[in-house]
């Protein structure tokens, strides 16, 4: 979609900050912090997955309508990608960061302390809206201190922290949820964010260049232009939707059958499960630099081919565990190669928005993550895992169609 002259020149100036200065090599050991700080941050929004069923006992929930904590958080999500990521384009990242930290640690304590369903729901809406502005921020961070020739190689790092962290998420809840219950998870979790704090505040860089000079209504009505009018974030938005969604089916619905006879696993066997899965992302961290290679078109289809068919061996999950972890490794795989080269390209669109582009672009994640959580374990309940395992199928396959049909246009 081509702007009118108006709204082209209302583009160059208003919603855009000034460019900045050409940044120089990012060091090793600041992008391995980049990627701890974000994997400690997203780890928040999906500990609650392996805990469902002992959150469901306690507070009462049904198997089919469990599904609504991890909704809850990624409502939160919703909410932070549209009206806290964003404003990293306004003031600086480094303060907003720090801050979000703290308020990070305070929404983990009110989790952990929890005695209703209502605060319950409520804490999980504020750790999935305060640890996806930290991690949405630290990688649009990342994107603006790194070179160009480099920002697929750096965004490729701190998303490969944003994988692990997540799977890694499930098997320490596991852990210790079996040692302590599931409470102390989100204690652990809140004395490692203020650890976290110290660390940021010594080692993260001033930003260079100035904030975006804007209102903040303003900033939010840029957002809405950029969506309109990009199209490479609008078609890799859609792919992280449809993306996220068959992921959130898989690791949602999981816990259930996995916790029931014959397995019977308990809370730290199925936490496990989540290292399986690292392995996959941790074989597509290259991603991002096949991204900077022009080759991110190749890496996508390549991609979604084997999205569609991971869930052959998921599908068997209860006949073989064998089966089941070939499967995770092919899912995770996938999913960070779509993810990386997704960021790797929309941040190319324009530079001196990354808080808003990454905003806009995470906002499909939050849409197509939040479906699938209550899908899911609706899915489950009436049709049990073959269910699940076809719905996750087809979600698949509807993105490898819709990949295949706009790389035409």
């Amino acid at each position: 979609m081509t702007p009118d002259p108006a709204t082209a020149a209302t583009l160059a100036t208003a919603p855009l900050a000034q460019a900045p200065d050409a940044p120089s090599a990012m060091s090793s050991s600041l992008v391995w912090l980049f990627a701890l700080a974000c994997g400690l941050s997203v780890a928040n929004v999906y500990y609650a997955q392996p805990l469902l069923d002992a959150m469901a006992r306690e507070f009462g929930f049904g198997h089919g309508s469990v599904g609504i904590v991890v909704t809850a958080t990624q409502a939160g999500c919703a909410l932070a990608l549209l009206l806290l990521v964003p404003v990293g384009d306004l003031v600086d990242r480094r303060r907003l960061i720090l801050l979000q930290l703290l308020l990070l640690a305070v929404a983990l304590a009110l989790v952990a302390a929890a005695s209703t369903r209502t605060a319950l729901l409520a804490g999980m809406l504020a750790v999935g809206l305060l640890g996806t502005a930290m991690t949405q921020g630290l990688i649009a961070f990342a994107a603006t201190l790194a070179a160009p020739a480099e920002r697929g190689r750096v965004v490729g790092a701190a998303q490969g922290g944003v994988m692990i962290g997540l799977l890694m998420a499930r098997a320490m809840a596991g852990v210790l949820a079996d040692l302590a219950g599931w409470r102390a998870v989100y204690v652990v979790s809140g004395v490692l964010a203020l650890l976290m704090i110290g660390l940021l505040a010594r080692r993260l860089p001033r930003q260079a260049s100035a904030p975006a000079k804007l209102r903040y209504v303003s900033l939010l009505a840029s957002m809405f232009t950029l969506l309109a009018q990009e199209r490479t974030l609008q078609v890799r938005g859609v792919l992280a939707m449809l993306m996220f969604a068959a992921f959130s089916v898989f690791w949602t619905a999981l816990v259930l059958p996995l916790s029931a006879p014959p397995y019977s696993m308990s809370h730290t066997a199925i936490g496990a499960f989540g290292l399986v899965g690292a392995v996959g992302a941790l074989a597509a961290a290259r991603a991002g630099r096949l991204a900077d290679r022009g080759l991110g078109q190749w890496t996508t289809g390549i991609a979604l081919v084997l999205l569609v068919a991971c869930w052959a061996p998921l599908a068997f999950a209860r006949e073989s565990l064998w089966l089941l972890v070939a499967g995770i490794i092919v899912l995770d795989l996938a999913g960070q190669a779509i993810h990386v080269t997704n960021q790797s390209m929309v941040f190319r669109v324009r530079p001196q928005a990354h808080s808003r582009l990454v905003g806009c672009y995470m906002l499909f994640y939050a849409l197509g993550s939040g479906a699938g959580s209550i899908a899911s374990t609706h899915v489950h309940a009436y049709a049990g895992w073959s269910g699940v395992c076809m719905l996750g199928a087809a979600i698949s396959a509807a993105a490898l169609v819709f990949w295949g049909v706009t790389l035409r246009r």
